[in-house]
């Protein structure tokens, strides 16, 4: 399976460098149908943006880049081999309980760890889902943020350029300082499949961590998601005699004949001036009596 389809070019001073500490965030999804753990599709496509950056081949400049996949919660959640069956050697557990905040534990290991790049996806499929936790993390550790990218073009002189996402299909190329945090988006390229054998094999390496209770999440009742109701079609009265009346009455009738004693020619007939009527068909369609 290819690895790189448009190669990304690292380029460094003269003398041989470090190659760049990418560290992916990664947290537990959910299958919208089954309810089922799964691998988070915005955070699996944040681990394939990362790992067809570390198979940037290495040159007398400098060296190979590093991979991090970073979790808060369980070793024995079963989602995780998921992401260990994309082809990677062994994930980072900060271990702490499901309905902890997991920024204060995030932004402890990155300080420790002097991350160049950290990737995330835009959004947790579980949880609070509300997108902030890269920006409460690039402002904590005083870093840029690049959101919603489609792919990272290169790494030159100390900068990234990414590829950004726009509405409408639009794209334009952004330019960044490292180290920085960078969101993926939909638009990135798909994950790739994750075997089961490597995902067996690969190791966990659990990181005792502070622990810090989000008091503010454990006050909350979560319920499953019902479908919002349809919006009603606006009544524009004046009055709220006329707007009571326009609520309460009955639809009216449009119209329309009851066939069914009739002949069957009479039936074919009377469909066929119908359709024409609603201009379903054309006049060049309809047969001669």
């Amino acid at each position: 399976m290819p690895l790189n389809k448009s190669p990304l070019t690292v380029q460094t001073g003269a003398a041989v460098s470090q190659g760049l500490n990418v560290v992916a965030l990664v947290s537990v999804g959910m299958h919208p149908t089954s309810g089922r753990q799964r691998r988070a599709e915005l955070d699996a496509r944040a681990v394939e943006q990362g790992l067809r950056l570390i198979h940037t081949p290495a040159t007398p400049q400098h060296s190979a880049h590093t991979l991090d996949v970073v979790h808060c919660g369980s070793t024995d959640t079963p989602a995780l081999k998921q992401y260990a069956g994309m082809g990677l050697p062994h994930l980072t557990i900060l271990e702490q309980p499901t309905q902890n905040d997991p920024l204060p534990s995030l932004i402890d290991y990155l300080q420790t760890t002097r991350a160049d790049i950290v990737l995330a996806g835009m959004r947790a499929e579980s949880g609070e889902s509300s997108g902030m936790l890269p920006y409460l993390l690039a402002n904590t550790l005083n870093m840029p943020i690049i959101n919603s990218v489609a792919e990272i073009i290169s790494v030159n002189q100390g900068q990234v350029e990414c590829l950004q996402a726009l509405p409408r299909g639009q794209r334009r190329k952004v330019m960044v300082n490292l180290p920085c945090v960078i969101t993926v988006d939909m638009a990135a390229a798909a994950p790739r499949q994750s075997a089961f054998g490597p995902g067996q094999r690969a190791s966990f390496t659990s990181v005792p961590v502070k622990e810090t209770a989000d008091t503010v999440r454990l006050s909350w009742t979560i319920t499953p998601a019902k479908p919002r109701p349809k919006r009603m079609k606006t009544v524009k009265a004046k009055t709220a005699a006329d707007r009571f009346k326009a609520a309460t009455a009955k639809p009216e009738q449009q119209g329309g004949r009851v066939i069914a004693e009739e002949s069957p020619d009479n039936m074919a007939h009377m469909l066929i001036d119908y359709l024409l009527s609603e201009k379903a068909i054309s006049t060049a369609n309809k047969q001669p009596n």
